[in-house]
């Protein structure tokens, strides 16, 4: 049981910025936890999600600028992590085009202008979408997507071969059957709380394996930023999709 405690404090810590503190003799090596910690990772979707919505609950009398609140919020709480990745991920594959070893440019502390701006786009793309669905009442859905984008990320650490020691790690402790049991739990939660949940989870996962192989053929490599990159692609395009099927 207290190694379920630790996995699921390890993930809040991990994959958000909520104030989570560890004490010294807590080993989150362990594989169950390290499992667990990747398990949990569509719950910590779902409890950002949860206070975005009720942050927008709050601020719903500001109409647009209440919901700007709200998006910038739901990046705040996972520190921009993603939005970070995608920028690193297009500077290498940029320097890539120019004959440098994207790997080496990747681990770069600094950054070149093609990759913020890649950032910055897809920040306003991501923050537009989120505007849209709040200012619609769109809650669930959004909340089924930020979910849908982490379950669908737990489906590449088991596609892909990594380059980094963790991410192996991760993916070693990572069982098929837990995994299973996982989708058929949210599955089912997610059908009773949205008829779109089902459909979105299908096309979340379609999206993940083509933007992931797409950006491992230009970088020759798979990474964590490549997974972080994923995410925010696969959140953008499924906000555009709900988007385009609720006008």
């Amino acid at each position: 049981m207290r190694n379920i405690y630790l996995a699921f404090k390890f993930s809040l810590s991990y994959f958000s910025r909520l104030p989570i503190s560890f004490e010294k003799e807590d080993d989150l090596s362990q594989k169950s936890i390290l499992s667990g910690m990747l398990l949990f990772l569509p719950l910590v979707g779902l409890i950002l999600g949860g206070i975005v919505s009720l942050l927008f609950g709050l601020l719903s009398s500001l109409s647009w600028y209440g919901a700007t609140v709200a998006s910038v919020g739901y990046m705040m709480l996972y520190g921009f992590i993603h939005t970070e990745a995608v920028i690193d991920l297009f500077d290498a594959i940029y320097a890539a085009h120019a004959g440098k070893d994207p790997y080496k440019v990747i681990k770069e502390p600094t950054v070149g202008a093609i990759g913020v701006l890649y950032g910055v786009s897809f920040l306003i793309l991501k923050l537009s979408g989120m505007v849209w669905l709040f200012t619609h009442g769109i809650m669930v859905e959004f909340v089924a997507v930020v979910v849908i984008s982490r379950l669908s990320l737990l489906i590449l650490i088991l596609f892909h071969d990594f380059n980094s020691s963790f991410l192996t790690q991760l993916k070693e402790a990572l069982e098929y059957r837990d995994l299973l049991l996982l989708f058929a739990l949210f599955g089912i939660v997610g059908t009773i709380v949205s008829l779109y949940f089902i459909p979105l989870l299908i096309v979340g996962v379609i999206l993940s394996f083509l933007l992931s192989i797409y950006f491992a053929s230009k970088l020759n490599f798979v990474n964590g930023d490549l997974l972080g990159a994923t995410l925010e692609g696969v959140e953008i395009l499924l906000f555009l999709l709900i988007g385009i099927l609720m006008v």
